[in-house]
């Protein structure tokens, strides 16, 4: 089945991380909403208020296959600014588990050394934040156990490749058709 981890902070950007939420739980995937923030109410980047799963300090990351990251700007700074998450991506990554970022988010990869010698793209801007990646303009890009992808206007395309890595494309390309979404 999977199971997946969404981390979320105060201003993440509510389309990149509910439409994976939404998309890996249409495909049958256990997915968590992670709060960092020590509140499982959080605010959106456009004040829509959302209620997390479970607080950092109290989710079992046992068993996760993919741990994910939405952008926006002060969501992403947020997300940087928390170090056990910095060491639990870092592990993740190092251990060959998936990690996504989407947005502004590939730049808290970037930080962390994570993106070192991967091919990753981000929001326009953020570039220069993806320290040690070979640059992309694709809308997603999948690196080996790394996945990331540009913004807002991907997320449909990065959930799906989501669904993909831990269902397979087969299982991505029913839901795909199931939204109606044309993948050309």
């Amino acid at each position: 089945m999977g199971k997946a981890l969404i981390f979320l902070a105060d201003g993440f950007e509510e389309i990149e991380g509910l439409t994976v939420v939404d998309l890996l739980r249409r495909a049958g995937v256990e997915i968590q909403m992670v709060s960092v923030t020590g509140s499982l109410e959080i605010l959106g980047s456009h004040k829509i208020r959302i209620r997390a799963d479970v607080l950092f300090e109290d989710m079992d990351a046992f068993g996760a296959e993919l741990y994910v990251l939405p952008g926006g700007k002060l969501g992403t700074e947020n997300l940087a600014a928390h170090a056990a998450l910095g060491r639990l991506l870092q592990d993740a990554a190092a251990s060959g588990k998936k990690v996504a970022a989407i947005c502004a988010a590939p730049s808290v990869l970037g930080g962390l050394g994570i993106l070192k010698g991967r091919r990753a793209t981000s929001y326009p801007g953020f570039e220069s934040q993806l320290v040690g990646a070979e640059l992309s303009v694709d809308p997603v890009v999948v690196s080996g156990n790394i996945i990331t992808s540009r913004g807002m206007g991907t997320a449909i395309p990065f959930g799906l490749e989501l669904v993909s890595q831990l269902k397979g494309r087969a299982e991505a390309d029913k839901l795909a058709d199931s939204i109606v979404f044309d993948r050309k």
